[in-house]
């Protein structure tokens, strides 16, 4: 299977492109050039990270807002203190690209996506500020898209150095001496900390936001 270079940088600048349909051919890529370090993290970010695997920052500690269910208003922000949201509003993002990117088309502009309490948590914090409503975090929509966008930005400097190299072009496999010549850029954590570094600086597209039929009766295969 092919899986060029700077094909695979010229679909990371696509917005009409998503992550989800780009990791395959990048993780293919990464198993061509063997850098079994890159592949191994583009697996885990595919397919989501178990409980007892270590989180790269972008991922850990991620904050949000505790929101509370009014019977009369809805969802609304919760009566809690700096240190109660320091406690309780924030959480790890384990999911695959797949589903992080779904829930980011799906919210709206200026909306996030709500994430229930544990039991144990919510008792605790029901309890803290003498309220029985159901309590939840609000992880906002620009917080999902940056998880997205640092992903997608670590495989665009990842493809600009292989390129820079001197490994553009189509290539359907890769000599011992180009496998060697790159062989330094197996390092996914170098480009994920510059990518979160460099964030707003990177030409890579944020996530659109899904139209309303894509919503109501999901993305077409």
């Amino acid at each position: 299977m092919s899986a060029p270079v700077d094909h695979l940088q010229e679909r990371l600048l696509d917005a009409g492109e998503t992550l989800t349909d780009i990791m395959p051919s990048a993780i293919t890529l990464a198993m061509m050039l063997r850098h079994r370090s890159m592949a191994a993290w583009l697996h885990r970010e595919f397919e989501g990270y178990a409980p007892e695997t270590e989180l790269p920052g972008y991922r850990h500690d991620v904050s949000g807002h505790i929101v509370a269910r009014s019977p009369q208003y809805g969802w609304i922000p919760a009566p809690v203190d700096e240190h109660q949201l320091e406690q309780f509003g924030h959480l790890d993002l384990r999911e695959g690209v797949s589903e992080l990117e779904k829930t980011c088309m799906n919210c709206k502009k200026g909306n996030g996506h709500r994430i229930a309490l544990p039991p144990e948590q919510l008792r605790d914090l029901q309890q803290k500020i003498n309220l029985t409503a159901e309590l939840a975090i609000n992880v906002s929509r620009t917080t999902y898209c940056d998880v997205i966008r640092t992903i997608r930005g670590t495989l665009y400097l990842w493809t600009t150095a292989v390129i820079d190299s001197g490994l553009a072009g189509d290539h359907n496999s890769f000599t011992r001496e180009e496998k060697e010549q790159v062989a330094s850029l197996d390092q996914p954590g170098r480009f994920w900390r510059e990518a979160t570094e460099s964030l707003t600086r990177l030409p890579v597209p944020t996530v659109r936001e899904a139209g309303f039929l894509e919503r109501m009766f999901g993305r077409a295969s």
